[in-house]
């Protein structure tokens, strides 16, 4: 229907209507806004340059930043590309482009991270840039026709060849490939779009900044957390690293506010970051006490537990403590409160809920080892096949299998005996803000691990003993014990991403990058 309208009349294209705000909008702003992004491309198509500068209004500006909100960003980079004053100039809603890219954390590496097998696959697709030259050496191609995805070679030829493009097209939808491929082509134009903005950041000057709402971009891009925007605009002009939001927070110390350890972490790539943690806010908070308010992201609703949650905001404070010179740790703000007051004031509610999950989480994993305990005990004494009645000796003394299992019940009964030691030490505990940072979670993880252990070898000892028992019916030993194993697999199952999550928490390398190589 569209082409047929244009076909008699193609100026219409250029004849705006007023937007809610004022301002006269052009048919491809509308339809973007609208989301009807295959026909904004249509419009965009026909739709003349000099109509969408930003002379001849917002037209021009309103359209890149739709662009940008609505995944469009081949519209946004050939406008930038075509007319780069668009960048910073404002749009209906007194904003700019670039400040809409600020919002984009999709578009960044940053602002979503995939598992590790999905970055590898990520690694392996090929995108073609603007150049015409490869962003990768090893490449994986999946041709695309407006917006349709061909994952192979149409070919009618043999019926062995659409088997196997069949196969291949099952194996694309379940390594979910098209969606990774839509990812990194979003990622790779995002990067040149930033690039071609920070251009013209490069060349603004203070008034330039004001209407392209540089400033607003920077720290709204910290609270999304997108590191290659805030790198790379303050890259383009090492001046913004001095800017302040309007309750006079500097960039370092509403990173440390949002908890946003990449970002902060290029404070260790600078030689002046002890002027930057000299700087104070509106309410006389330095950076520091930036560390004792809760954070204003969902960064740490991402931290599974109220403990670990603990932990981290404790990693935080410390962190920041080791940066700032001794006098700042004593400063009071406008309340009268240090960092350290301020901290404990601001977190004593979570430390009550750390405490409740602590003791929630050890009960329950009490309940289990005392139950194993207490099954390989007496297994320790009623051995399979009975004992002999003129020695007293296990009538399956001389036997490998039964040599395992009483190994096997041994390293369970002393492991779960460990772990609900463990597990007592932290129903016992002080429970002092400290506490958080390595004690508790190191009992949790030992308990864990020796309960983990004491399931495993529990396990090789019941299947050792039916062994013994049954002999070479194999045809019953392994539907019994993989019955056996399931509740045992599930409890696993559950808990076993706990234990992983504490242990990178505790022990890792760390959230915070110290070895940030000089970038500025």
């Amino acid at each position: 229907m569209v082409k047929c309208i244009l076909r008699k009349n193609k100026r219409l294209v250029s004849m705006g209507k007023a937007s809610n705000n004022g301002f006269q909008m052009l048919p491809v702003v509308w339809a973007l806004k609208n989301g009807y992004i295959k026909i904004a491309r249509y419009l965009y198509s026909l739709t003349p340059l000099e109509d969408l500068t930003p002379e001849k209004g917002r037209s021009g500006s309103t359209l890149c930043s739709e662009a940008i909100y609505t995944r469009a960003l081949d519209i946004a980079l050939d406008l930038i590309r075509r007319c780069p004053r668009l960048a910073l100039a404002p749009d209906n809603y007194s904003y700019s482009p670039l400040y809409a890219l600020a919002s984009a954390n999709y578009a960044f590496p940053s602002g979503h991270r995939l598992v590790f097998w999905k970055r590898w696959i990520s690694s392996c697709i090929h995108i073609q840039s603007a150049n015409g030259t490869a962003t990768n050496e090893v490449h994986l191609i999946i041709q695309k026709d407006e917006g349709r995805q061909s994952d192979v070679v149409k070919t009618n030829r043999s019926s062995v060849q659409a088997l196997l493009r069949r196969s291949f097209s099952k194996l694309i939808k379940l390594l979910d490939i098209e969606h990774l491929y839509e990812m990194k082509l979003v990622r790779e134009q995002s990067r040149q779009l930033l690039h071609r903005m920070c251009k013209e950041i490069l060349i603004s000057d203070v008034e330039g900044r004001r209407k392209g709402c540089i400033y607003q971009a920077i720290f709204h891009s910290i609270k999304e957390g997108i590191f290659e925007f805030v790198h790379d605009v303050v890259k383009a002009n090492p001046d913004l690293l001095w800017s302040n939001d309007v309750n006079s927070r500097n960039i370092f110390s509403y990173a440390v506010l949002c908890r946003q350890p990449k970002i902060f972490s290029l404070i260790y790539g600078l030689d002046v970051k002890n002027n930057l943690a000299y700087g104070g806010d509106n309410s006389g908070n330095n950076i520091l006490h930036m560390a004792g308010m809760p954070p204003v992201s969902i960064m740490l609703n991402r931290i599974p537990g109220a403990a670990l949650q603990m932990q981290r905001e404790l990693q935080w404070f410390k962190e920041v403590e080791s940066i700032v010179h001794p006098k700042i740790k004593k400063v009071e703000n406008n309340d009268d409160l240090t960092p350290r007051e301020l901290f404990t004031k601001n977190h004593k509610d979570l430390m009550k809920e750390g405490e409740k999950w602590m003791k929630d989480t050890a009960t329950s994993c009490t309940v289990v080892a005392v139950l194993i305990l207490t099954i390989m005990f007496a297994a320790a004494f009623t051995v399979p096949g009975g004992n002999n009645q003129d020695t007293g000796s296990p009538i399956f003394f001389n036997k490998k299998l039964f040599r395992l299992f009483i190994v096997s019940d041994a390293l369970s009964l002393f492991s779960s005996a460990s772990s609900v030691l463990m597990f007592l030490g932290i129903l016992t505990s002080r429970y002092a803000e400290k506490d958080f940072f390595k004690s508790l979670p190191t009992k949790m993880i030992i308990g864990l691990s020796t309960l983990f252990f004491s399931i495993a070898t529990m396990m090789i000892a019941f299947s050792t003993g039916l062994l013994l028992l049954l002999g070479e019916e194999s045809s019953m030993v392994i539907p019994v014990i993989s019955l056996a194993s399931i509740p045992v697999t599930l409890f696993v199952l559950m808990q076993f991403p706990l234990l992983v999550d504490m242990y990178i928490s505790t022990y890792g390398p760390g959230i915070f990058d110290r070895k940030m190589k000089r970038w500025l």
